[in-house]
């Protein structure tokens, strides 16, 4: 699906299923990531995640594109267009938009791997426990401010 072909989409299912025009800009945007798509309030455009339509297809894009027609219209209307308010959320349940989307497929893997690392202070003998590297050259004992030194690091599955 192209530009001009996602305009058209998103003006059909304006004019279907609320009932009123889209008059602004919707386009792919590649640059987002964990959205499927965005009502940007200045310019009144949309735009849309390609992904979601490459990964989880066309009716997961019309019901992306309901739910940014949603803020839409009801920010052109002056009503309540943020996902709190309750003029959003009836809006959502009347036209059957989805209030959050799927998560893409590529997203789901998660680190299983945990790691804990382990450091103790070379003055005072303090044991300090991490999830992440401490700079050793930066940071210092928070009790005597003596020089830290990593003593071991376990991965955990």
């Amino acid at each position: 699906m192209e530009q001009q072909e996602l305009q058209l989409l998103v003006e059909k299912i304006s004019a279907d299923v609320f009932e009123m025009p889209f008059q602004h800009q919707a386009s792919f945007n590649l640059r987002l990531r964990s959205t499927g798509g965005r009502y940007l309030l200045n310019t009144h455009n949309i735009e849309i995640n390609k992904k979601y339509l490459e990964q989880l297809g066309e009716k997961e894009l019309v019901g992306i594109i309901k739910h940014e027609l949603c803020h839409y219209h009801l920010h052109l209307g002056g009503g309540g267009y943020q996902h709190r308010d309750q003029d959003f959320k009836q809006l959502l349940k009347k036209v059957e938009a989805p209030r959050f989307c799927k998560q893409l497929p590529e997203r789901k893997i998660v680190r299983s791997t945990k790691r804990i690392l382990f450091y103790k202070c070379t003055k005072c003998q303090m044991s300090f426990q991490r999830k992440r590297h401490v700079d050793t050259s930066r940071y210092v004992c928070g009790k005597c401010k003596g020089k830290l030194m990593k003593v071991k690091e376990i991965t955990l599955r």
